[in-house]
């Protein structure tokens, strides 16, 4: 009994350990926020005096910050909802169809996730620019989709053979079509790995610099990363307004992985607990 109880005081102490390196460092940036840059240098780790409130009400009440915000919104979602329902296709015909050639084409997708990004800068320019899609939103949606697809077809992938072929068969029976089933009976019961694939695609796009760094040179298509770096430059010596502005700019992305952690995690372990 004694044992038990110390393993499981181990066991937190260890969880607030490790939670405390992350919610420390994102508390002391919530506070040094509020902080003069002059206080933040003569006093890093003191409490505001005087809290500072403009620092985060100035850039609130900025257009660009909220442009910026609706920008990586849009690109996102967009993003998302391509990836997603192009990989769903492909993961079905992977894992319901027995045709020629089927496990080369899968090995391809998956040889997708050896190459980085930043191996296709030039020629995706490139690419890019012969077809008119600088500075323009498609030319970071397309590209993020397509370099999301790999990951995201082998999750789909993994759950849809996890399908019993009695229910398709029986579906079939029934006067189903091939892609009834899938639309009307698998994506339905695909939605825990749906969840997971759409929170992966999302956080994914929200948090990529390069890409639109690289694509969006217009201002009004800018993302909040790269707004970050902008702002960064511009403000290079105001410490505590920089501080402000990237608290800000976690607050979506720390906000909607809280309420969409659950299903990350459920749509991770579905597929083993199903196997």
């Amino acid at each position: 009994m004694r044992a038990g109880l110390a393993r499981s005081a181990s066991r937190h102490a260890l969880v607030w350990a490790l939670g405390s390196f992350i919610v420390v460092p994102l508390l002391y940036a919530v506070v040094s926020g509020f902080k003069t840059t002059g206080a933040l240098t003569t006093d890093p780790v003191g409490l505001p005096s005087p809290w500072k409130v403009s620092n985060y009400t100035g850039i609130l009440s900025s257009g660009d910050f909220w442009r910026q915000i609706g920008n990586s919104v849009m690109i996102a979602v967009a993003t998302t909802l391509l990836t997603v329902a192009a990989s769903a296709l492909a993961a079905f015909a992977f894992a319901r169809y027995a045709f020629r050639g089927r496990e080369f084409f899968f090995t391809l997708f998956a040889a997708g996730l050896m190459f980085p990004p930043a191996v296709a800068v030039l020629p995706l320019f490139v690419l890019l620019r012969s077809f008119g899609l600088l500075d323009h939103p498609l030319g970071v949606i397309l590209p993020q989709a397509a370099f999301a697809l790999p990951i995201t077809i082998i999750i789909l992938r993994s759950f849809f053979r996890t399908i019993p072929a009695e229910l398709e068969e029986a579906a079939i029976m029934d006067g189903c079509s091939r892609f009834g089933f899938f639309w009307r009976i698998l994506l339905p019961m695909a939605r825990p790995a749906l969840g997971t694939v759409s929170v992966l695609a999302i956080v994914t796009s929200w948090n990529n610099f390069f890409l639109p760094l690289l694509v969006l040179a217009d201002p009004k298509w800018q993302t909040i990363p790269v707004g970050i770096q902008q702002f960064q430059g511009q403000y290079s010596t105001n410490y505590a307004l920089v501080i402000a502005y990237i608290v800000l700019a976690m607050v979506p992305a720390i906000a909607f992985y809280a309420v969409a952690e659950r299903q990350l995690i459920g749509g991770l372990t579905a597929g083993a607990t199903k196997g």
